[in-house]
């Protein structure tokens, strides 16, 4: 029998993290200061911090460096499209999200339904759609820290997930929103 309450990281444990998330200059990108429950060994967080935090106990602080291979990819030009302007309603704004299957009918017809597409740029005649993560060929500094380890729940293994999901949640649909989680 496990204890209910684990010391340690492992493999099928929910860890309650909080974070800070720069990028290599230093810049900012995403503070998490209210914690939040990921599954370790399914799929919340990126295989590199999964594996980091194993073995770590509660209170424990870990820095890590992820290259974009660890993290979003490398960016893609591929996912880029450009969509005719007239398709989107009037009130576009660049930074606005939508994910492939919610583009507007004809908008792309060529785009990947199972990217999320973010409006880069608004020119009169077509709109640029980028299907890349916002965070795609940028390296990430992440300083994490632990704040509770319990088991996880037979529902969140089967689910591979404690609902959450690290930056798999994509920014929120409102203008000018830049958090990640």
């Amino acid at each position: 029998m496990h204890p209910a309450h684990p010391t340690e990281v492992s493999e099928q444990c929910v860890v309650a993290l909080t974070w800070t998330l720069k990028d290599t200059l230093g810049e900012v990108l995403d503070v998490l200061e209210t914690p939040v429950e990921f599954l370790v060994g399914g799929d919340d967080l990126l295989t590199r911090i999964d594996q980091a935090l194993q073995g770590h106990a509660v209170g424990d602080t870990l820095q890590l460096h992820l290259e974009p291979e660890d993290a979003f990819g490398d960016y893609d030009e591929q996912r880029v499209f450009l969509s005719a302007r007239s398709a989107f309603p009037e009130t576009l704004e660049e930074g606005m999200t939508f994910d492939g299957l919610g583009l507007p009918a004809n908008a792309c017809p060529d785009a990947p339904p199972e990217l999320l597409y973010t409006v880069t740029e608004i020119y009169p005649e077509h709109v640029v759609l980028d299907g890349n993560h916002p965070l795609a060929g940028i390296a990430l500094r992440i300083e994490l820290k632990i704040e509770a380890i319990r088991e996880a729940t037979e529902e969140e293994i089967g689910q591979g997930s404690a609902g959450t999901g690290f930056f798999r949640i994509q920014p929120p649909m409102a203008p000018g929103s830049s958090t990640l989680h």
